[in-house]
């Protein structure tokens, strides 16, 4: 078998095809009989969702690590380095066990055509099993009922977090249909978490938690969620039994997703007294780099990872909460695929101007395209072709604070200009 480098480890594993011939979950089904079935025998909390996914895990990692929890987290895409994608207490997967992993799942026969998602979870579930990590938190990548992740088995903690419009030509085109996909993840012997949804939503969870025989449900109600308020670059709340938690991450939704990841942390250490210290520690500590991050105070520039227009509400929302009355410069990059025109008029009300970029991907949308759907709007926008031309302090506004969002391959781009 021939060794291959890091770098082509990563490329070949980059340039699999988007869908398999088969659904995810079947695939990867397949691939784990293969190799023995590694997941069997780990600790599992599953999470589905239009929004907010990525935010919860961490707020687990690093509320299970505080447990003194081994904890590893699987989550797509990577803003930056491939290797985001599988991270043990916050550690990167290594390069030589990237290259190792990943070169001995390249050279597998597995009788079925994995994607580049496939493997990305064989390697996670792989190097999880070799370094014995006591909790295995799984992102779902595209839905939930046919999603690789949904072959792991039965988790010990499932979560459900606000559900939008999203990959509707997969999913569905209504918010029942999507919901009616994401709750093909729960199954019985779980312990289900769910953020608040409209009704009709919550009653597509409803009845696929009695059909699969769940008892234990916490649905998260916003009442509970209160003494809100932004101090000193962080954000203070009170859920529950818990008073005055403090969190560096920015954004009125992410109260809801730290109120998510109490209960499943709540529910999978099975000791709600012994995981207060913990939970206040760890709901502290959580930092998930790209949403709401601000790279830069003078001037301001801040980042963020809304890619459809549930993540542009929730993005417009907070910035009228921490900057009341403001008005921003957004720079926007997104991809083809979604729907954009809805996230423009979401920001619209807040908005000075645009400039648009096209991201580094062939599914990205052109960036004078997207700025003539600006400009029918009534809105100064301008295409940008040179990105750190656009981000350099030198043409930046003094005056007025300026917000990068879309695609969060589009913010990575942005996170790396900054780090070099």
């Amino acid at each position: 078998m021939k060794k291959r480098t890091y770098e082509e480890v990563v490329s070949a594993i980059e340039q699999k095809r988007r869908f398999g011939n088969l659904s995810g979950a079947e695939i990867t089904g397949k691939m784990l009989e293969k190799l023995g079935n590694p997941q069997a025998g780990m600790n599992y909390i599953h999470i589905a969702g239009t929004n907010g996914k990525g935010s919860v895990s961490a707020f687990l990692c690093s509320i299970l690590q505080q447990a003194g929890k081994k904890v590893g987290m699987f989550t797509s895409p990577h803003l930056m380095d491939f290797r985001e994608r599988i991270q043990i207490n916050g550690e990167m997967i290594g390069q030589e066990d990237t290259a190792r992993i990943g070169g001995m799942l390249l050279e597998q026969d597995f009788d079925v055509y994995p994607t580049m998602f496939d493997y990305c979870l064989a390697m996670a579930l792989l190097y999880f099993k070799e370094q014995g990590c006591d909790a295995v938190i799984l992102e779902t990548g595209l839905g939930g009922r046919m999603d690789s992740t949904n072959a792991v088995g039965v988790p010990k903690v499932t979560v459900i977090t606000k559900i939008g419009y999203d990959h509707m030509a997969i999913l569905g085109d209504t918010l029942e249909q999507i919901a009616g996909e994401k709750a093909g993840i729960i199954k019985k012997g779980t312990r289900l978490v769910v953020e608040s949804q409209r009704e009709s939503v919550l009653q597509v969870f409803y009845d696929a938690a009695k059909e699969a025989g769940v008892e234990q449900i916490e649905v998260i109600d916003p009442s509970e969620i209160k003494d809100c308020c932004y101090e000193a670059g962080e954000q203070i709340f009170s859920f529950r039994d818990y008073e005055n938690l403090h969190m560096k991450m920015l954004g009125v939704h992410q109260y809801e997703n730290a109120a998510a990841a109490i209960l499943a942390a709540e529910a999978f250490l099975a000791n709600k007294e012994a995981v207060k210290r913990y939970i206040r520690n760890g709901i502290a500590e959580t930092n998930w780099p790209g949403r709401m991050e601000i790279l830069r105070e003078k001037p301001f520039l801040m980042v963020d990872g809304a890619h459809n227009s549930n993540g542009v509400a929730a993005l417009a929302e907070s910035l009228r909460a921490l900057f009341p009355g403001e008005k921003f410069h957004f720079i926007m990059g997104v991809m083809a695929d979604k729907d954009y025109d809805r996230m423009i008029e979401e920001l619209l009300p807040l908005a000075i101007d645009f400039r648009t970029v096209t991201a580094k991907s062939s599914r990205a949308l052109v960036a004078e395209k997207l700025a003539e759907c600006i400009r029918a709007k009534g809105i100064l926008a301008e295409c940008c072709e040179d990105l750190p031309e656009v981000l350099c302090p030198e043409n930046s506004s003094t005056v007025h604070k300026t917000v990068v969002f879309g695609s969060l391959y589009f913010v990575g781009e942005v996170k790396e200009f900054f780090s070099e």
